[in-house]
């Protein structure tokens, strides 16, 4: 059984940064695609970035616009999210999730997820 455990998050001022951390167990990920969401009460989950664990393609959501970078790193079954530049508005709980097969935007391709961390960014 997959399980995803998110840490990292907290509370930054606006143009600082963060590193989220998401701890993937429970079989072997080089079949897997590994993404962040984030979401706001009351809102959609909302696509940040996505990383197929083989070969390290990435693909990011709009609003991103270079200021995240998504990696993973095989040898401590670990993905991150180094966030930068960031901004009020990106105030969220951030999950990690998996799914088999390549990169997807839509959180209903997801079939795993970890529990949530959450980022605060103060103005």
């Amino acid at each position: 059984q997959v399980q995803l455990v998110e840490s990292g998050g907290g509370l930054v001022q606006a143009g600082g940064s963060l590193r989220l951390s998401c701890a993937a167990s429970g079989r072997t990920f080089s079949t897997y695609s590994m993404g962040w969401f984030r979401q706001v009460s009351g809102k959609e989950r909302e696509f940040v970035a996505a990383i197929t664990w083989s070969a390290g393609t990435t693909v990011y959501g709009d609003f991103v616009e270079g200021r995240f970078t998504i990696s993973r790193d095989s040898a401590k079954n670990t993905v991150y999210l180094q966030m930068n530049s960031l901004k009020p508005e990106d105030t969220a709980v951030y999950y990690c999730a998996a799914r088999r097969g390549g990169s997807s935007w839509s959180q209903y391709d997801y079939d795993n997820w970890g529990q949530g961390t959450q980022v605060t960014v103060s103005s």
